[in-house]
């Protein structure tokens, strides 16, 4: 039997195919004509390399490709008595970015590129997996013995849909610049307490992938980070949550007050467990990261840009303390300045531990500075030049103290 090694994808390799098996695609049939191509070329060196040397076709004088359909095995065989590869050549090749092409397609086809530029990046061979669960490559080189190459490529979804458990019918999914910026957000606190899988998807392509994958097997994907995500729940728990959504109704409106145009609505979330709160995109519209990957673009089309950054809504949890004390304080004065400057706070922390950039950092850094003093009881009598439109948040506290004290005199 013949020895058998083993070899790894190269990380942008699996990346490229993971877009290629995942994408919805109605071309299909590109495919046949990139193998067909590459197996031109390598006719094109074999001729090239006998001009001088006319016993590279001792073995297979004829130059020839054959294509060869199996409807019973459900296979498509192309053969051809081109130049062939060596085994490094299969490694390098197939395997890993033999040149930069690979990611240049990628960056392309997330600029909206089409996939059937494929071959014009020296990536052909890849969209193979278009049509193919398995492919197998059969190859001998001259100066190199005959080699079997062999790759079932069944994609990330594939893997995450084995482990699903029981009673998820969804494909719950996150998008971020790496799984440790976003493995702990909080829109996955509810889905890790029900023990749903996600899919962690850390690459600009992604996004692009799954925009065009709406489905898969059958199963919805649904985007953690969006509207639209709704969990099952029992009679008891929804009976809770229509319970603490009619409670924080009135800090609901509060909110969207105080954030005026931040926010297209605020709502008593589901999706969080320990956070006080989160921000989410509509469906249809970009996610946070997504959003960030563009704003990077210097080429970016601003009216685009406007039409797909889709306003923001905010869910609060209900069950979280800051938030059940600031309802207090707005069922008491919703004009209490220290529930304004809380708000404000908490959407500035929430975009991001979202995913999203501030536009206005110094601001954000300067509300922190005045929490610090404050819950170090520093008198800070003088704003600085950035705090002149920032609610004195010390002031109702240093006030509400103050009666105390005159309570107690």
């Amino acid at each position: 039997m013949a020895e058998t090694e083993t070899f790894a994808f190269q990380a942008e390799i699996n990346q490229l195919l993971s877009l290629i098996i995942n994408t919805f695609y109605s071309n299909k049939e590109i495919f046949l004509r990139e193998l067909v191509s590459n197996a031109s070329d390598a006719l094109d060196k074999i001729r090239f390399e006998s001009l001088t040397d006319k016993s590279k076709l001792d073995a297979q004088p004829e130059l020839f490709i054959h294509i060869i359909p199996d409807k019973a095995n459900n296979t498509l065989t192309i053969i051809d008595s081109g130049i062939g590869m060596t085994k490094a050549d299969l490694v390098n090749n197939l395997g890993t970015i033999a040149r930069s092409g690979t990611k240049e397609f990628m960056e392309a086809i997330a600029a909206g590129a089409d996939v059937s530029m494929i071959g014009q990046f020296g990536v052909g061979f890849y969209s193979a997996y278009l049509v193919a669960e398995k492919v197998i490559v059969t190859t001998k080189h001259n100066d190199d013995e005959q080699y079997v190459w062999e790759s079932q490529a069944g994609g990330s979804f594939t893997d995450y849909v084995t482990r699903m458990k029981d009673g998820q019918n969804e494909i719950f999914y996150i998008t971020g610049e790496s799984k440790k910026a976003v493995e702990n957000s909080p829109f996955l606190e509810k889905l890790k307490k029900k023990g749903y899988e996600v899919l962690y998807m850390v690459d600009a392509i992604d996004e692009y992938s799954v925009g065009q994958l709406k489905e898969f097997e059958g199963k919805k994907l649904v985007s953690a980070t969006k509207e639209g995500l709704k969990l099952e729940e029992t009679e008891d728990e929804k009976r809770k949550q229509e319970s603490l959504k009619e409670k924080f109704e009135g800090l609901c409106k509060v909110i969207k007050d105080v954030l005026g145009d931040k926010v297209e609505k605020v709502v008593v979330s589901d999706r969080v467990v320990d956070s006080p709160c989160c921000l989410v995109t509509g469906e249809y519209g970009w996610t946070a990261n997504m959003e960030r990957i563009m704003k990077a673009q210097a080429l970016r089309d601003a009216s685009m840009a406007g039409y797909m950054s889709s306003k923001k809504t905010m869910e609060i949890n209900p069950e979280n303390a800051i938030m059940e004390e600031l309802r207090k304080r707005a069922d008491a004065d919703k004009n209490d300045k220290s529930v304004k400057d809380l708000v404000l706070l908490l959407f500035e922390t929430a975009l991001l531990t979202s995913g999203f950039s501030l536009d206005e950092p110094n601001t954000f850094g300067n509300r922190i500075h005045r929490m610090l003093k404050l819950g170090l009881s520093i008198d800070d009598d003088e704003a600085g030049e950035g705090d002149a439109d920032i609610p004195a948040l010390e002031d109702a506290d240093i006030d509400a103290e103050g009666s105390k004290m005159e309570e107690v005199d």
